[in-house]
């Protein structure tokens, strides 16, 4: 049988696997090869990722849950009901399409600006009456 690479040690005289061969019995005239670059041109539109990224993340978003009157009125006696009896509240919301839960002690309700002041973990936060969806 004829060897494939003749110029090389007897071990490496039939591979026909240049990458099995050590560099310094190759031809130096032939190129290496681009290696991993050659994937590059495929990250050059970062923006492609985030927008498929954003578009998976809106299909979990959810509209905003519309309450009877009878839910509305069940909420405001709940509140009313914690604020002097026991302030400790957990408050379901909705914000950004998506329904958040917040729990803490109630610091006042606010009539004007329809807000819930409650003091957290990480300090005060702010609710808007309006977004409320449960207080436990």
């Amino acid at each position: 049988m004829k060897p494939i690479n003749p110029d090389v040690p007897d071990e490496y005289k039939y591979t026909s696997d240049y990458r099995e061969i050590p560099r310094e019995y190759l031809n130096p005239r032939i190129p290496k090869g681009r290696g991993m670059v050659k994937w590059q041109p495929f990250k050059t539109m970062p923006e492609q990722y985030e927008r498929l990224e954003q578009y998976v993340e809106d299909q979990n978003k959810i509209d905003k849950p519309i309450l009877s009157d009878d839910q509305l009125s069940e909420l405001n006696d709940t509140l009313v009901f914690k604020m002097f009896h026991d302030p400790v509240i957990t408050v379901s919301y909705y914000e950004d399409g998506y329904i958040k839960t917040k729990e803490g002690y109630i610091h006042k309700v606010d009539v004007h600006t329809q807000t819930l002041h409650l003091y957290e973990e990480t300090g005060l936060s702010k609710v808007n009456l309006l977004d409320i969806v449960e207080i436990k």
